[in-house]
């Protein structure tokens, strides 16, 4: 990178008016986080569809949304589960076909017991495989329709190629790996994984989107970046040798650290 990345930024509707002035200013992605609930996916989600229409004018940079994720995880064994699973990913392509929204973050199913387990069990890893395709195969073809892509982030994950692996089996250019910095760290810092970087390198040209957030190792922090312990220029440095442009998205638990995040990460000489 040549020059210094722009930095995004996961908000909801009413913190991007918050926000507006800093979003515009240059050509930010933008992850809208409004469409993560049930209740708002099963009730007048188009309202807020069209509210985000003309709150966002002016926006230039990539669009996307933070996809349903509570309560289930798309390599449920469940059935009946699964159908709910597929009704989720569904009402979330909606949104994003209705937006134009380009990336929809989905969460991956690896925890810290499959690491230790998955070969315990003779075709284990690749039921885990099989039990994803049955949930999301519907959205993954949807999503190639509209010209979406699933992000696949890692949530408890500790060997950083599993996603990528998982990303890989469905052939598809419409599913694509996503990072967390955060659960990496806590990953890292908890379960034995390895740092930050490593996950970047793992997902190599197959990542496509990032969430940057700052954390101590011990737990999902979303802190103002450059308040936690992530090593941020070994982050950077991985991700300036990559080419697939993944969306550079900071995520945090209170936006008003935004401004905050993009500034310590300029004065760091690593974004802007």
């Amino acid at each position: 990178m040549t020059d210094l990345p722009i930095l995004g930024a996961a908000l909801n509707l009413n913190s991007f008016e918050t926000l507006r002035d800093l979003m515009l200013e240059k050509p930010r992605d933008l992850e809208l986080q409004d469409f993560v609930d049930a209740t708002v996916l099963n009730g007048d989600w188009a309202s807020v569809v069209e509210r985000a229409k003309t709150v966002l004018d002016g926006h230039e940079g990539r669009l996307g949304i933070h996809g349903p994720f509570w309560g289930f995880t798309v390599n449920t064994m469940d059935p009946d589960v699964r159908e709910i699973v597929k009704r989720r990913l569904a009402q979330g392509l909606d949104v994003c076909e209705a937006l134009g929204a380009t990336h929809m973050v989905v969460h991956s199913p690896f925890s810290t017991w499959d690491y230790n387990n998955l070969d315990n069990y003779d075709g284990g890893r690749d039921r885990m495989v099989e039990l994803c395709h049955l949930s999301m195969a519907d959205a993954v073809k949807r999503a190639e329709d509209i010209g979406c892509e699933l992000v696949i982030e890692n949530i408890e994950d500790k060997d950083p190629h599993d996603r990528v692996k998982l990303a890989d089996s469905f052939n598809s250019k419409a599913v694509a790996v996503s990072i967390d910095t955060g659960h990496a760290h806590y990953a890292h810092g908890s379960t034995g994984a390895p740092p930050v970087d490593y996950y970047v390198k793992a997902a190599g040209n197959r990542l496509r989107h990032i969430h940057l957030q700052d954390a101590d190792g011990y737990a999902d922090r979303h802190w103002t970046l450059g308040e936690g312990t992530i090593p941020w220029p070994s982050v950077f440095a991985a991700l300036g040798k990559l080419d697939s442009q993944p969306r550079l998205i900071i995520e945090l638990r209170d936006h008003s650290g935004l401004p905050a995040s993009i500034a310590n990460m300029k004065a760091m000489g690593l974004g802007q």
